[in-house]
């Protein structure tokens, strides 16, 4: 049986790099601040990277320079697949160009695809291997690792690239979002009794996952290995989730099945945990349902922000670290917790071994992830 494992990880989040954002969340400081990006809106509370948005493309670029640096691999890496998606892909460019008319048909437009992310690392890594770009709305992360678990295990690739990047703070997103009242205005509340809201988030996370053969054949360090996945959609709504559960429900069953593990195994749950209504609440009410021996549980959104589709991929990185670490990841809110789950309170010394992380996206769309150590 071939077992995929985890030999690189670089995030880039509001916080930082992979160090930073990690001393961040481990410490409970937040990177989400107030800004005012476009003078047509009140200032909000934002997770940026910067003082002023930044560009899908330089995100990229920082990302997978950063990750063969930890992952100890050199280029050409030509056999070497990639599965790195992106919800909003390169909206911001598309934005410019409607703003400037005179630029919409120019050469630049042609690297403003969705799959901008994807095509910049394939060629930075010389890779003439399979390319994907999945766009699953902020399920879109755990997506790609899937995918690219996949992918070794049919024996397609050896060894994939796989992560989510967004940099969502455009007129267009926000108006969006402010329209369906999803943002919120005082900060992100994962699970909290005062949320009223996302924060919205740049970042982004790859990760790299190769046959246990392979990383051992070049003693390269691994983090974990990618146990299974689920996938179910609700098919209801446009956004709303679909409140009893049931669909997401089956996703983490068909995960825990392919993973042959046992539910009261999972020792800690990286919730999707946005800070909505709508989401907690129907998030809060599976997890005490499927899962009684009481896990831990928390959400690192409330000092990253919410990055959409990146949100995944930037979750299970630092669920990787937290197992390679064996420290649990806090829950930082603003307020008392509504719900009656386990939550991490602050950073400690945990034996951990299964790691289930969540992601549901508008659309209904539900991913999990099973993460482990032997």
């Amino acid at each position: 049986m071939v077992k995929i494992v985890v030999t690189g990880i670089s995030i880039l989040s509001c916080l930082g790099d992979t160090q930073a954002t990690w001393e961040g969340v481990i410490n409970g400081i937040s990177g989400i601040k107030f800004h005012q990006p476009f003078d047509y809106f009140p200032p909000l509370p934002l997770a940026l990277i910067n003082s002023h948005p930044s560009l899908i493309d330089d995100v990229t670029t920082t990302l997978i320079q950063d990750l063969l640096i930890r992952s100890n691999l050199e280029l050409p890496l030509k056999d070497t697949g990639i599965v790195v998606g992106s919800s909003r892909g390169c909206q911001s460019h598309w934005e410019n160009f409607l703003s400037c008319p005179k630029s919409r048909f120019s050469p630049p437009w042609l690297n403003t695809l969705p799959c901008q992310p994807s095509s910049i690392i394939a060629r930075y890594i010389q890779s003439s291997s399979i390319v994907l770009s999945p766009t699953n709305a902020c399920a879109t992360g755990l997506v790609t690792i899937a995918q690219g678990y996949e992918l070794i295990k049919q024996q397609r690739c050896e060894r994939v690239i796989v992560g989510a990047i967004e940099t969502p703070v455009t007129p267009l997103t926000m108006t969006g979002f402010t329209q369906m009242k999803a943002l919120s205005n005082m900060g992100c509340d994962p699970f909290g009794k005062a949320r009223n809201g996302f924060v919205l988030g740049e970042g982004g996370a790859l990760l790299v996952l190769e046959s246990e053969a392979l990383a051992k054949s070049r003693q390269a360090k691994i983090y974990g290995e990618i146990l299974a996945w689920g996938m179910s959609c609700d098919a209801q709504a446009m956004t709303a989730p679909e409140k009893e559960g049931y669909t997401a429900i089956s996703s983490i069953e068909q995960c825990l099945q392919r993973s042959q593990i046992q539910r009261h195994e999972i020792d800690y749950i990286h919730a999707h945990g946005t800070g909505t209504i709508l989401n907690d609440q129907r998030e809060a009410k599976i997890i005490n349902q499927l899962f009684p021996h009481y896990p831990q549980v928390s959400s690192t959104k409330g000092v990253t922000g919410h990055t959409l589709g990146a949100s995944g991929a930037i979750s299970t990185a630092l669920s990787l670290l937290s197992l390679d670490r064996q420290i649990l990841l806090p829950n930082t809110s603003l307020s008392p917790s509504e719900f009656e789950l386990n939550f991490c309170t602050k950073s400690q010394k945990h034996p951990l071994r299964k790691i289930l992380c969540f992601s549901f996206g508008f659309g209904g769309q539900n991913v999990v992830i099973s993460i482990g150590i032997n």
